[in-house]
C-alpha cells in the first residue's frame, strides 16, 4: 500500500521551475492583480479571456512556482507563447511589474523541460543557433533573397500563382525591396568636418541587410547634426529573437560578442535603429545579472544604448532644409513606446520637417502583430492585429506610415496591402534623411 501511495504521489506531483533562468520571485509577487493591464493587452483585447491577459499569465507563473500548476500543462505553454511580449502592460502597471523578463524566463523553463518535435528542434537550431549566430552567414542568406528579388524570379512566381498555392504570398509581401548591398562593420563611417560628439552604430542583422539603407540614412542624419558615426567590427545579432524564444544561452553568446565589440568605444552612446534590438540591448544587464564575469560589463553596455530617435531627441538638431509636403501617420513600435518609453521624441523629430503633416491614428501603440516571428508562427492572431492597425491607418487618409522597427515595417506593409491600402511604409530617420537632402547631400 505504501509503495502504491508513493507511486500515485509521484504521478500527481507538479513539475515546478528548476535549472537556470527561473522567473524572479520578487518580480512575480510585485503584481497585485489590479487589472489595469487588461485594456492595454492586445491578446486580451482580441479574446476577452482572463488567461490571455498579463494578470492571468502572472497568476499561472506564480502557480507553477508554488507547484500548484504543472510547468508542462498545455494551457501554461499556450499562454506563455500566445503573449506577444509587447510590454504594453508594463507601461500602465501601477506596481511597476517588469513583465518582459518574466515571460521570457517562463519560456526558457519550457524549453529546458519539454521536448519539442524533432522538426521544430531542427528549425530552431538552424535559424537561431546557426544562421543568426554569424553575420557572415546571415548576409550570405540575404544575398540569396536579394537575387530572388532582382533577378525577376519574384515577379515570375507572383504571376504564376504558385505563391498563393503554397499559401506564402502574404509572407512574401512583407519583404520590402532590399537594400542593394549590406552594411558591413568597418567598411563605412560618417564623419562631418567638425564633429562635436561621436556615437557607435549598432548594425543588427535585419537592419544591416534588408534595411541597410535605413542604417545609412540614420548615420547621415546624425552626421548632419555634427555627430561622427562609427560602425565597430565584431558585432553580431542582438539576440532578441533568441531571448523571445526562450533560448537564453544562445542569446548570451551573441551578447558577449556585442559587449566585447563595443567596449573599445569608452562611454560613447551606442545608437540603435531597431526598437526591438534596443529593448534587448538595454536589458543585457538583466541577462547577465548572475554572471560574475559579465555583469558589470553588461550593465555598462546597457547604460550606453540609445534608440536613434532618443539620441536625436536629446541634442539640438539642425532644421532640415528640404520641405516634404506630405500627410503621415505614426505607428509606435511596442518595444520603443512600452519597453523603452520613447514616445515624444519621434513625434518631435517628425514635427521638425517643414511641410510634413502628422495625423495621429487610433491605437498607435497597440501591437501590430509582428512581435519578432509571431506573425510567422501565429498567423491568425497576428493578421487580426495587423488588419486592425491597417484600418486605423486608412481612417487617417495618410499617404505614408512611419515607424521605427523592421518587424513593424514588414507587418504593416503586408497588412496594408491585404486591406487595399496603397500607403507607403517608411522609417522616421528615412524621412529626416530626405529632409536633409538624402544620400547625395554633402556632409557638413
Amino acid at each position: 500500500m505504501a509503495v502504491a501511495a508513493e507511486r500515485d504521489a509521484q504521478l500527481t506531483r507538479m513539475i515546478g521551475y528548476s535549472g537556470h533562468d527561473i522567473p524572479d520571485d520578487d518580480l512575480l509577487h510585485a503584481c497585485v492583480h489590479c487589472g489595469m493591464c487588461l485594456p492595454a493587452c492586445p491578446t486580451y483585447r482580441l479574446t476577452g479571456q482572463e488567461a490571455s491577459s498579463p494578470r492571468g499569465r502572472l497568476w499561472m507563473m506564480k502557480a507553477v512556482a508554488e507547484e500548484r500548476l504543472d510547468l508542462l500543462d498545455p494551457t501554461f505553454d499556450e499562454q506563455m507563447y500566445q503573449c506577444l511580449n509587447c510590454r504594453a502592460c508594463e507601461a500602465v502597471c501601477p506596481s511597476g511589474v517588469h513583465y518582459g523578463p518574466l515571460v521570457e524566463a517562463a519560456r526558457s523553463q519550457l524549453e529546458q523541460h519539454r521536448r519539442r518535435p524533432i522538426w521544430q528542434r531542427w528549425v530552431r537550431r538552424v535559424a537561431m543557433d546557426w544562421l543568426f549566430a554569424d553575420m557572415r552567414r546571415f548576409r550570405a542568406a540575404i544575398g540569396g533573397v536579394r537575387f530572388y528579388q532582382r533577378s525577376g524570379l519574384a515577379t515570375g512566381l507572383r504571376k504564376s500563382g504558385l505563391l498563393r498555392l503554397l499559401r506564402v504570398s502574404d509572407l512574401e509581401q512583407m519583404l520590402p525591396p532590399l537594400s542593394r548591398r549590406s552594411l558591413v562593420p568597418g567598411a563605412e563611417s560618417w564623419i562631418p568636418s567638425s564633429p562635436t560628439r561621436t556615437v557607435q552604430l549598432f548594425n543588427g542583422c535585419v537592419m544591416s541587410t534588408i534595411f541597410a539603407d535605413i542604417n545609412r540614412a540614420a548615420a547621415r542624419v546624425m552626421a548632419h547634426n555634427d555627430t561622427a558615426v562609427a560602425l565597430p567590427v565584431g558585432q553580431q545579432c542582438c539576440g532578441a529573437l533568441q531571448v523571445h524564444a526562450g533560448m537564453m544561452e544562445e542569446a548570451r553568446a551573441l551578447a558577449k560578442h556585442n559587449i566585447e565589440a563595443f567596449e573599445h568605444g569608452g562611454d560613447q552612446p551606442i545608437v540603435v535603429t531597431a526598437a526591438g534590438c534596443g529593448a534587448v540591448l538595454k536589458e543585457y544587464s538583466y541577462l547577465f545579472r548572475e554572471d560574475a564575469r559579465y555583469a558589470k560589463r553588461a550593465t555598462r553596455f546597457s547604460e550606453r544604448v540609445r534608440d536613434v530617435t532618443e539620441f536625436l531627441g536629446s541634442v539640438e538638431i539642425k532644421t532640415p532644409t528640404v520641405e516634404l509636403p506630405i500627410d503621415v501617420t505614426y505607428q509606435e513600435p511596442c518595444h520603443l513606446a512600452h519597453a523603452q518609453r520613447v514616445s515624444a521624441q519621434p513625434r518631435s523629430l517628425l514635427g521638425s520637417i517643414s511641410g510634413l503633416n502628422l495625423i495621429e491614428m487610433r491605437e498607435s501603440s497597440l501591437c501590430c502583430g509582428s512581435a519578432g516571428i509571431y506573425n510567422l508562427i501565429r498567423r491568425k492572431m497576428a493578421d487580426d492585429l495587423g488588419d486592425r492597425k491597417a484600418r486605423h491607418v486608412l481612417e487617417t487618409g495618410a499617404e505614408v506610415v512611419v515607424t521605427a522597427n523592421p518587424g513593424c515595417a514588414m507587418q504593416l506593409r503586408a497588412s496594408l496591402r491585404r486591406n487595399g491600402s496603397s500607403a507607403r511604409v517608411r522609417y522616421i530617420v528615412d524621412m529626416l534623411d530626405e529632409a536633409y537632402g538624402g544620400a547625395n547631400a554633402p556632409l557638413p
